[in-house]
């Protein structure tokens, strides 16, 4: 059924699910409903957002006819759970990333979405953003002929907690998961084809998941990409695009709102702007509807792709969560 607006439900109380508030509340609407582990968390959330229903149990969510959209913002080693009795109740899912531990998990999620014809998609922000949108034509019309390289740069400097979730192997944390998602997720928008050959390096945390990642990514279109990861080191969030006659280079890329080409014969430089990072969670809540009422460009396949990626590397590194044993 084609809807203009649809009721949507928040499963998680945190740092995304406020920012899933406000961004509906900029455009006039709220959260329809909220489920969390914690009652008292949900109620205090509910409060804050003018919100009418909170469930009395978590799952309770998945039998209220009147959800059309869950967004799942929990730990992500609690996603494929929650996927499961979502999508069997019908519920089209907006999942925050990444959006499950490994391929195998996701295989199932998408299964799940099909046989109950309903719209599954990660919540990765950069697939939404306007820029990223427009740049792969404002790429051709500049004839910077073919692509060459991808370089990625996303580090964050998180105090020595092994208990906080992204050290902790019990909330599946680590580097990769957590940060590289975002990297991988850029390269395969960019790239014509996904990685085919990968290698990597990382250094371990005291807990055993990975604090530093180094990765060397190439398909068989010949396109290469390197990506540095590290949770105890600050790097900038920098995207750099080298084509042939030119490179472009996206700051805070996640959420990037403008970007930078240089070029090669001259050296001449020019910015362009798409949309605002403040609306990152506007614009995946307008594409999520959209696809819901049939247009879907929520690249599922992408984090397919991605998901593969991530869970070959860890393969080979030796790390497994307790999900996974």
């Amino acid at each position: 059924m084609t809807k203009e607006h649809y009721n949507w439900a928040t499963l998680g109380t945190g740092v995304i699910a406020n920012e899933l508030a406000q961004a509906l509340q900029s455009q006039g609407r709220r959260i329809y409903s909220v489920a969390n582990r914690t009652h008292e968390k949900g109620l205090a959330f509910a409060q804050k957002y003018g919100i009418d229903k909170v469930y009395d149990k978590i799952d309770d969510v998945f039998d209220d006819p009147d959800v059309d959209i869950i967004y799942i913002s929990t730990p992500h080693n609690t996603h494929i759970n929650f996927l499961r009795k979502a999508l069997a109740a019908g519920k089209h899912v907006l999942c925050e990333k990444s959006i499950t531990l490994n391929s195998d998990e996701l295989d199932e999620a998408i299964q799940l979405a099909q046989e109950n014809n309903v719209v599954l998609a990660e919540a990765m922000t950069l697939f939404h953003m306007p820029l990223y949108r427009q740049l792969p034509a404002l790429i051709d019309s500049r004839e910077l002929g073919p692509l060459k390289m991808i370089q990625m740069n996303f580090g964050s400097y998180k105090e020595y907690d092994m208990t906080n979730r992204f050290f902790s192997r019990s909330l599946a944390g680590g580097a990769l998961l957590d940060i590289g998602v975002y990297a991988l997720s850029f390269i395969r928008w960019f790239m014509s084809e996904s990685p085919s050959q990968i290698l990597s390096q990382i250094k371990l945390a005291p807990t055993g998941v990975d604090e530093q990642v180094g990765m060397l990514l190439t398909n068989a279109a010949g396109e290469m990409a390197t990506v540095t990861l590290s949770l105890h080191a600050k790097q900038p969030k920098r995207g750099t695009l080298i084509y042939e006659k030119g490179y472009i280079e996206i700051f805070d890329y996640p959420r990037g709102e403008k970007a930078t080409i240089t070029y090669t014969e001259d050296g001449h430089q020019e910015t362009i702007e798409y949309g605002q990072t403040a609306k990152a969670l506007s614009y995946e809540i307008n594409d999520m509807e959209k696809a819901v009422n049939g247009n879907n460009t929520m690249h599922i396949d992408y984090s397919k792709d991605v998901m593969d990626i991530m869970t070959a590397v860890r393969k080979e590194w030796g790390i497994i969560y307790p999900e996974e044993e």
